[in-house]
């Protein structure tokens, strides 16, 4: 059973029907049908995003977020974290008001600043452990590009590897830029020696994330996710 009912969403959030339908499918062929965890939508607020804020690629991928959302947690709402060179907001989106609400959160945000994945990894750590959630927790994670502090962003990454979050980084911009290589580098970190589960995956939604199907995002949202899973309960991690 999904979070939230079809009928619930065509009620309460008519435009996502068609994105809440795909997420379900590419939940099933993933072997993730009842699975239940809480989302997490973490935005890259730095200077660089001015454009994929102009032209609705953040606020498409919130919508796709929210679709998936609704079969893994029944909540209704993703939270969502805002960051650059500090938080710059840590908020929710709501099926009964996705419409335009990134625009409107990013409405009574300040200067768009660098890029500080540590600090955005807190938040959604603190968030997590304040909400006494027992289920775990998928990290949906864009950025356009690698973090100021790249010891941080490694060592944060491994230290909540003994926690239930899985983070599935989304790069958008250039796939060839040197930007991602750090991205690439923390997908690839070793088990067991730098952390004990591989808890994290990293994919890139091209220069135009709004081309890229929306089969073809949840796809890759998803599909590390069940390894990650099977690991986790194998360690106690995930009960």
């Amino acid at each position: 059973m999904p979070g939230i009912s079809l009928s619930k969403v065509e009620e309460t959030a008519p435009a996502l029907v068609s994105l809440y339908k795909t997420a379900g499918a590419s939940l099933a062929r993933h072997g993730l049908d009842g699975q239940r965890a809480a989302v997490y939508l973490v935005v890259d607020y730095s200077g660089s995003m001015k454009p994929y804020y102009a032209d609705g690629s953040v606020q498409a991928l919130a919508d796709r977020v929210l679709g998936l959302s609704a079969h893994l947690d029944d909540d209704g709402t993703v939270p969502v974290v805002f960051f650059s060179t500090d938080i710059d907001a840590v908020t929710d989106i709501a099926l009964g008001d996705h419409q335009g609400r990134v625009e409107r959160i990013v409405a009574g945000l300040g200067h768009m600043g660098r890029t500080s994945y540590h600090l955005a990894m807190d938040a959604v750590i603190d968030h997590y452990l304040d909400s006494g959630s027992k289920d775990p927790a998928l990290v949906v994670f864009q950025t356009d590009g690698g973090p100021v502090n790249k010891l941080a962003a490694e060592r944060y990454l491994c230290k909540a590897a003994g926690l239930p979050l899985f983070w599935q980084f989304i790069g958008f911009g250039d796939p060839d830029s040197k930007q991602f290589d750090f991205l690439r580098r923390l997908d690839e970190l070793a088990v067991p020696q730098k952390r004990v589960v591989d808890n994290a995956g990293f994919f890139h939604a091209g220069s135009d994330p709004l081309e890229l199907g929306d089969e073809e995002l949840y796809d890759r949202i998803v599909g590390e996710f069940p390894h990650w899973l099977a690991a986790a309960r194998a360690r106690g991690i995930v009960r």
